[in-house]
């Protein structure tokens, strides 16, 4: 007799972290509490995501936030909760949210953690009018200041490469979360029958070959040689016998690097003549996806070293980010030394202060 196929396992995000936990003796819970916490500030924001057409939650804000840019209602609504959610547990130390110049502290009356949780609340949010999918980043350090009090920038400006955890969540036609706590990938869904996130993408591994390219082409004209070239290679117009690869580019960061992560293909948001640093933030954006992608075997850099590598030296500081398969983020590396080198080289000081030049 034939056998019977087995039936996946039904599996909560709350068991898979238990789980997770369980293959450490050493552990505490407290990184599994602070993750669950992220999780249910991910419902909370997706609640209002899908309705945000229905409530008095669409639309720009007063407010300037430190970048400049415009703060939409639930840009503001996203940060809180997932402040609130955490400035009371005694599981983090301190936070920083992208949509803030300073710390994030926790309060006096409560006491401090073990974790520096560092997160962008909504990226993508110039598309939330236009109901496009946007998303959550996030990511965890652990304390590294002496003593039980409060964290310190010295807390969250740590290299990539020592996270504990790091994650996304995109709302789009659903919700879903991915985290890695540096023992692979795994993605789950949302059922908002049940209010559950669900094991839905258990491993995940990027593809290879990859399928597709990922750049904003309105910046062409600010391309440097190495960039214009690369995409040439993407396209294969030198090459007739090479497969050329498919251009995507919705603009929003995190769904741009989940559709890549799960088909396979490389993201770009290099820098431009006038801006060599780029404009993504190495610490809440840039550092979380870099983390993701190498746990799901893929690579992440500035066009000159491993994402993971970079020492941070300030809150808001800004690099050229290139993630996706291995192969193709190398290839762009090579690219970039063999057209950009004597610019690769004034980036790469720019970048560790040694040079305050604002202009390639």
């Amino acid at each position: 007799m034939p056998q019977d196929t087995p039936t996946p396992r039904l599996q909560t995000i709350e068991r898979h972290i238990l789980d997770q936990q369980e293959r450490f003796p050493e552990a505490t819970g407290r990184l599994t509490s602070l993750l669950y916490d992220i999780a249910l500030a991910a419902k909370l924001i997706a609640r209002e995501t899908t309705r945000a057409g229905l409530a008095d939650i669409l639309g720009a804000t007063a407010g300037i936030n430190v970048h400049g840019e415009v703060q939409q209602k639930l840009d503001v609504y996203a940060d809180e909760v997932i402040f609130r959610i955490n400035d009371h547990t005694r599981r983090v130390c301190v936070m920083a949210s992208e949509e803030h110049d300073e710390l994030r502290r926790i309060p006096d009356h409560h006491q401090p953690g073990y974790y520096a949780l560092i997160y962008d609340p909504l990226d993508g949010s110039s598309n939330i009018d236009v109901n496009a999918s946007i998303g959550t980043i996030f990511a965890i350090h652990r304390k590294i200041t002496p003593g039980d009090g409060h964290g310190t920038e010295a807390d969250v400006l740590q290299p990539g490469a020592v996270l504990v955890a790091a994650g996304y969540v995109v709302y789009g036609s659903s919700t879903m979360l991915v985290y890695s706590t540096g023992t692979g990938v795994h993605g789950f869904t949302l059922d908002p029958s049940v209010g559950e996130f669900l094991l839905s993408h258990p491993n995940i591994r990027i593809p290879s070959p990859g399928s597709y390219y990922s750049i904003n082409h309105g910046y062409e004209r600010d391309w440097s040689p190495g960039i214009r070239a690369y995409i040439r290679w993407c396209q294969a117009q030198d090459d007739p016998d090479m497969q050329p690869l498919a251009q995507r580019y919705i603009g929003s960061l995190v769904a741009d690097f989940h559709r890549n992560l799960l088909r396979g293909g490389v993201f770009l948001y290099p820098g431009t003549t006038t801006r060599p640093t780029g404009k993504l933030r190495l610490t809440y954006e840039v550092q979380p996806l870099a983390f993701i992608a190498a746990q799901a075997g893929g690579y992440a850099s500035d066009g000159v070293e491993d994402i993971l590598d970079i020492q941070p030296r300030s809150l808001h500081q800004c690099v050229p980010f290139f993630v996706g398969n291995r192969d193709l983020v190398e290839r762009l590396e090579q690219m970039l030394a063999a057209h950009d080198g004597e610019a690769q080289a004034r980036y790469r000081l720019l970048r560790d202060g040694i040079s305050t030049e604002t202009q390639a």
